[in-house]
């Protein structure tokens, strides 16, 4: 068991998984972060995150001081050999990663190291980061004249928001890039706890390892968008997705995940990371156009969502439309690039009157919306949202509306539309009862 200190600097939603679950293992971790006010709530217990099963074991590590929150970055280079770099990559106005977080990480190890240390990019980052980590480092070592030795490494993450915990314990893969063998085996042995459950490492160079985080998440989008325009085709010609997304899972070289038709896909990698890819491929003058197409089509999509509604209700123009759901995907709180962040904004825009509920996402929901506050009321269930709506749309498979009673919200509804855009409803079903229904490539 590696016994040292890990610093992790970020306590974003990588960061904050990533020290909880290594404290889970009996590792030492320093989280570090700019924000006092969240470091604040973080020292009393509060995590600012909704994640199953997470605050299990931030309560478990508390009780244990297997982990501390601190604003000194300083503090976590003097204490720690091994820092994770998990702050946030942002997008850029030309789709390029906006890095300046990752390189202000590096400047200040370079500044305040006095002994060996192993950086590892836990942050997503484009092809080349790791290189550039390592010039920083040494332009500040030579600043002050001193040579001490450090690594550079790339360990990307693959957590599913909602599944995290269980990704993080149980993943694939363990992908590590790097040149040095000294860094390798340190990092194979901070996560030797995940050898009994007989993960496999990947061992690779940093630029492999890079790019390994971003082909990941392209191909997934791709098999996303793809199964959406052929579920847009299946209305066309009298086809059923479920059953064309079934017939092509059963081949192995395909497999079944992933071909689930919706909205569009959203969160906070998979439209940040196609984009940056494509940026990538563009510095290096190459194209990724079947990328290019797949963030295209994402786009469409979300925007052929509002066009189903109209098309369908004739006008929605002074109709009350209810939103169920409003997180990117079910079990997160997180809204970042959700189909309704485009949706209700084109809703209102159409003249619609929105009411909306979400076990988790209103609030940060709300922030985003500011601009249509007005515009919206937000509700404490799916059947205060289904009073006197017109229609019901569903954006997010939360099981709870699943388990909903269909009756029940006829009864209140003023009209009986229901769009059901996460196909969680058996259609034949909610028609027998008199509802309208709508779903993706039914």
């Amino acid at each position: 068991m590696y016994n040292k200190a890990i610093a992790i600097i970020g306590t974003g939603y990588v960061g904050l998984v990533q020290g909880i679950c290594m404290a889970d293992f009996g590792l030492k971790v320093i989280n570090v972060d700019t924000d006092e006010e969240k470091i604040s709530s973080l020292k009393n217990g509060h995590i600012p995150i909704y994640e199953p099963g997470l605050k299990e074991k931030f309560d478990r590590v508390l009780r244990k001081n297997s982990i501390e929150f601190t604003t000194d970055i300083v503090y976590a280079i003097d204490n720690a050999e091994v820092i994770f770099t998990a702050v946030g990559t942002p997008p850029n106005k030309d789709w390029t990663a906006d890095l300046e977080n990752v390189y202000a990480v590096a400047r200040n190890i370079g500044t305040y190291m006095d002994d060996y240390k192993l950086v590892v990019t836990k942050s997503t980052v484009p092809v080349g980061t790791g290189k550039r980590l390592k010039s920083i480092i040494q332009e500040e070592l030579n600043k002050r004249n001193v040579n001490h030795p450090f690594d550079v490494a790339s360990n990307p993450e693959f957590l599913r928001e909602g599944k995290a915990v269980q990704d993080f314990m149980v993943p694939d893969r363990v992908v590590i890039g790097s040149e040095s063998q000294k860094a390798i085996e340190i990092l194979k042995n901070i996560y030797r706890p995940l050898n009994l459950n007989q993960v496999p490492f990947v061992i690779t160079g940093i630029e492999s390892a890079e790019l390994i985080k971003y082909a990941s998440n392209a191909f997934l989008a791709t098999k996303i968008a793809f199964i959406n325009e052929v579920a847009n085709l299946c209305e066309k010609i009298g086809a059923d997705v479920h059953e064309v997304a079934k017939g092509m899972g059963m081949d192995g070289r395909i497999g079944s995940k992933f071909l689930h038709p919706g909205p569009g896909y959203g969160g906070s990698c998979f439209p940040k990371d196609t984009r940056a890819l494509v940026a990538t491929a563009r510095e290096v003058n190459e194209r990724i156009s079947i990328v290019e197409a797949v963030i295209e089509s994402n786009e469409n999509q979300k925007i052929r969502m509002v066009n189903k509604m109209e098309d369908k209700m004739g006008t929605i123009r002074g109709k009350i439309i209810g939103v169920l759901g409003l997180t990117f995907k079910a079990e997160t709180d997180d809204v970042r690039d959700a189909p309704s962040l485009v949706i209700v904004p084109e809703l209102i825009k159409r003249g619609a009157i929105i009411k909306t509920y979400d076990p988790e996402g209103i609030p940060n929901f709300r922030r985003q919306m500011r601009e249509f506050e007005r515009n919206i009321t937000y509700c404490y269930d799916q059947y205060e949202t289904a009073k006197n709506a017109d229609a019901v749309v569903i954006l997010t498979e939360w099981n709870e509306f699943r388990q909903m009673d269909i009756r029940a919200m006829k009864k209140v509804m003023n009209d009986s539309f229901v769009f059901d855009f996460r196909n969680i409803f058996n259609p034949k079903s909610v028609r027998e009862l008199g509802f309208t229904y709508e779903g993706v490539g039914r």
